[in-house]
């Protein structure tokens, strides 16, 4: 075998900045995790994303039959065992 059939990969020495393992990255890559700990990670949701945003109702209206046979009406709002 020639040595111009090589192909000559550089890497460098690299901390995990997730755990504080070493391992070996391609040079100048911007990879800071290793394999490990980016497995793990994907479970996490993404930098920035924002959970979806709850909206409580705060009055409800609800028709409610009285012990006469009359109708209610029952307007519910925030509060609690105070």
């Amino acid at each position: 075998m020639k040595s111009e059939d090589l192909e000559i990969v550089h890497l460098e020495l690299k901390y995990c900045e997730c755990c504080g393992g070493l391992w070996l990255r391609p040079k100048n890559a911007d990879d800071v995790y290793c394999e490990s700990c980016v497995l793990q990670m994907s479970d996490f949701p993404a930098v920035g994303a924002r959970p979806p945003r709850v909206r409580l109702r705060l009055a409800q209206r609800l028709e409610v039959e009285g012990a006469n046979g009359e109708r209610l009406i029952v307007i519910c709002s925030e509060g609690g065992n105070a």
